[in-house]
């Protein structure tokens, strides 16, 4: 049962009593995905789409995303698993016990999330809360005080640079053949977008920005996490996912299919077979980065680290429990997408924003504007699917690249990932705590998040 959401009674700053505002005020993501879905229609119907057109691009939107849905699946499905790997529970707790005061608590907790982001954004979403409950843990031994809501709101914010690491959505998408619009942008290499230097900019003043806040921004009445038992337990070691048990002398002697499930040798063929896939791609073909190449890294890798079929399926029937906000809401997204796609309504958008942009501007209203979408729409990839094309549009028609747009976008993404409670949500569940604990606290870091990128993708760009 999810924990239950009561504010807190001691007393509380202004920044703890607008958090626990924030939380009691926020709708779920399928009813704002709804709004917007009702939202787009009447718009559509209002600019002269026939109401046969409007249902028709509906529909054509709620299925167009089945591929991109199972990639992204895959991507929360396969990093949960393997950071249910014993060695990333050691390796974490082991981290933890470096820190000997409350800044070192946030910067080694916010560089160890933000590197795990770096490398892949599932990383982040799946070890995230569990760094910041190690982290946590820690540091109430040694009488830090630490608020554990306030860490996990901060680690959750210097996850924010995935939107441009290894995994970006958007970026990838754009950089893997067949891509929706590659008519109209053909490939984009990630020297453009995620390796571009102001994005490299971005990411390391962000990153010291959000250490300096967390000083001056940590509640006066730190609640430990002492008072989160739910999530304490998650700290014990066995609540990780347990290895296959070996066969003791004198058991029954176990079936063939026990033996080969316990085997190393099927992992070890499949894992030889995936790191050929990859070296072919890369190597021979010279492709790029994109989500079906991460994803079959990634897959190799948890099938190494769990070593055997039992141990791994062990890990998949616990991480399948993190995939339910993407395998429906991804098609809302899709149905969104449909409605800007095929009507004139993106096109009318598009062609708004370009009368009230100019190349200077547009990193600011494509970031504004990408805020209010991903309220809706709590997913970088799914978010460029629906406003690509307007964004697009808009930039071609100011003489701006598709890259700064996209990069503006991203900013706005994620802000919108903070503010709304999505990917708050996911986290919060692998925390065991209320959402509604941090998510106030995010707004903080949103807006430096905000500000700082349209000021760099606006000038260093």
């Amino acid at each position: 049962m999810p924990p239950v959401y009561t504010p807190t009674a001691i007393p509380t700053d202004r920044l703890t009593r607008f958090s626990e505002a924030i939380g009691r005020v926020i709708p779920d993501a399928m009813s704002t995905a709804v709004g917007m879905l009702l939202a787009l229609g009447v718009a559509a119907l209002a600019i002269g789409n026939p109401g046969a057109a409007v249902m028709d691009a509906f529909y054509r939107g709620l299925w167009m995303l089945l591929p991109f849905t199972m990639q992204m699946a895959l991507i929360l499905l396969l990093s949960s698993t393997l950071g249910a790997a014993p060695v990333f529970r050691r390796a974490v707790a082991w981290v933890s016990r470096l820190p000997h005061t409350r800044g070192q608590v946030f910067a080694t907790s916010c560089l160890v999330v933000a590197c795990l982001a770096y490398l892949y954004w599932g990383l982040a979403i799946a070890l995230g809360p569990l760094v910041s409950i190690y982290f946590a843990r820690e540091a109430e031994k040694k009488e830090i005080e630490v608020d554990f809501p306030f860490l996990l709101a901060t680690t959750s914010a210097a996850g924010s640079v995935w939107q441009f690491g290894l995994s970006a959505s958007a970026p990838l998408l754009m950089n893997t053949p067949g891509h929706f619009l590659e008519k109209q942008t053909g490939l984009m290499p990630l020297s453009t977008t995620i390796w571009a230097p102001a994005t490299f900019v971005f990411l390391g003043t962000f990153f010291i920005a959000v250490i300096v806040a967390a000083r001056f921004l940590h509640p006066r009445h730190p609640q430990p996490l002492s008072q989160f038992p739910d999530a304490l337990r998650l700290a014990e070691p066995l609540l990780v996912i347990a290895e296959a048990e070996p066969i003791a002398h004198g058991a029954p002697r176990p079936t063939l299919s026990g033996r080969v499930e316990r085997s190393s040798i099927p992992v070890a063929i499949l894992v030889a077979a995936l790191a050929a896939w990859v070296y072919y791609h890369f190597a021979v073909k010279h492709l790029g980065l994109d989500l079906n190449s991460l994803n079959t890294v990634l897959f190799g890798l948890a099938l190494l680290v769990h070593r055997n079929v039992s141990n791994f399926n062990r890990a998949l029937q616990h991480a399948i429990l993190s995939c339910w906000p993407i395998v429906v809401m991804y098609h809302l997204y899709g149905g969104v997408a449909g409605l800007l796609q095929f009507t004139t309504l993106g096109s009318t958008i598009g062609g708004l924003l370009a009368t009230v942009s100019t190349r200077h501007t547009l990193p600011f209203f494509t970031a504004l504007i990408s805020t209010v979408v991903a309220c809706f729409v709590p997913s970088s990839g799914g978010q460029w699917v629906i406003q690509g094309y307007v964004t697009v549009t808009a930039a071609t028609a100011v003489g701006a690249t598709a890259q700064q747009g996209l990069l503006a976008l991203s900013i706005g993404d994620q802000m919108g990932n903070l503010l709304t409670p999505f990917w708050a949500a996911v986290g919060a569940g692998i925390a065991r705590i209320d959402f509604r604990r941090f998510i106030g606290y995010q707004f903080a870091y949103a807006a430096i998040w905000f500000v700082l990128g349209v000021l760099v993708f606006t000038l260093a760009f």
